[in-house]
């Protein structure tokens, strides 16, 4: 049986970005393959420190040498047979709980080496679920997929497989927009793009579960 992990990069755990993956881990399930999602939010822990542990000759190399409420995760992942990486943009990036993960996740598995691309055990395919406010078009007006693309390269460089990549633009943000200083936005038209796009986008994101599966 196929194990396949999520990562949430979201602090909220029923909004888009935790819907997508669910979703997504629901496709993985209809194909017969065990599934866990991790909620980063929940967890205590900080990225890369920059120790260089990893790194030393006479240690082990693959394992980040930081101990806290992620070294379990990171050591899950190595008997993963696919991944799932979800992050809302903040900032023109991933969360900072998404960032710091992947500062522990890639480091750990790289090595000053060009005979050895990556420590980590085996191949095995990804995908990174990216959830926005923004309309596709804002997107490309400020080039921001590149960068995106960037952060999702950082699987292929460990696992040997090129992700998959999602992008939910748009995304509805509040429950109740009458509550919150956001007048630049049209409720009305997000909310027509919710009701419209945002099932195609669950459906995307269970078609990347069977695929993993």
């Amino acid at each position: 049986m196929k194990k396949i992990i999520a990562i949430n990069g979201s602090p909220r755990k029923s909004w888009n970005t935790a819907t997508l993956l669910k979703k997504a881990l629901e496709g993985a399930r209809t194909h017969g393959a065990e599934t866990e999602l991790i909620n980063l939010y929940d967890m205590k822990f900080k990225g890369c420190v920059s120790c260089f542990q990893c790194k030393l000759k006479d240690k082990e190399h693959g394992t980040c040498a930081l101990r806290d409420d992620l070294t379990p995760v990171l050591e899950s992942l190595k008997s993963a047979d696919g991944i799932i990486l979800g992050s809302p943009i903040y900032l023109m990036g991933v969360s900072s709980g998404m960032f710091a993960f992947l500062e522990r996740f890639v480091f750990s598995n790289m090595i000053y080496s060009p005979e050895i691309p990556t420590l980590f055990p085996k191949k095995i395919p990804s995908a990174f679920i990216y959830t926005m406010n923004i309309t596709d078009k804002m997107m490309n007006e400020i080039d921001l997929r590149p960068k995106l693309e960037e952060t999702a390269g950082f699987l292929d460089m460990i696992l040997g497989i090129a992700p998959e990549t999602l992008y939910a633009y748009n995304t509805y943000q509040f429950s109740d927009y009458s509550k919150y200083e956001s007048s630049m936005f049209s409720e009305t038209e997000k909310a027509a793009h919710r009701d419209a796009q945002f099932p195609i986008d669950c459906q995307d994101a269970f078609d990347i579960g069977v695929r993993m599966a």
